[in-house]
């Protein structure tokens, strides 16, 4: 009987165009229940998808601070999500909650 052998799963191999990463990042934001480690874990699944060199020269940043920022170990000042969405070309907007 062969052994039977498995990796780590990938969702960054899975994120193909922008609806699939758009699509990923909501649900992330709902999940998140306000943590923004977990947010920034997720942008940084999506600019793994893109390509991590390609996100870091167009936000002017350097691929180590954006691999720390986005590693979902510490929350990211708002700048970096901002300059990461950007370069992502993913569009932050907001919508009123129904009252609780």
């Amino acid at each position: 009987m062969e052994k039977l052998s498995t990796r780590k799963y990938d969702i960054a191999e899975r994120l193909r165009t922008p609806e699939e990463m758009a699509a990923y990042l909501e649900a992330c934001i709902i999940e998140s229940e306000g943590d923004a480690a977990f947010i920034a874990k997720a942008l940084g699944d999506i600019a793994r998808a893109q390509g991590m060199t390609k996100i870091a020269r167009q936000t002017g940043l350097s691929r180590e601070s954006l691999y720390k920022a986005l590693s979902g170990e510490r929350s990211p000042d708002f700048a970096t999500i901002l300059k990461v969405t950007n370069a992502l070309g993913i569009s932050l907007h907001a919508e009123a909650r129904q009252p609780a």
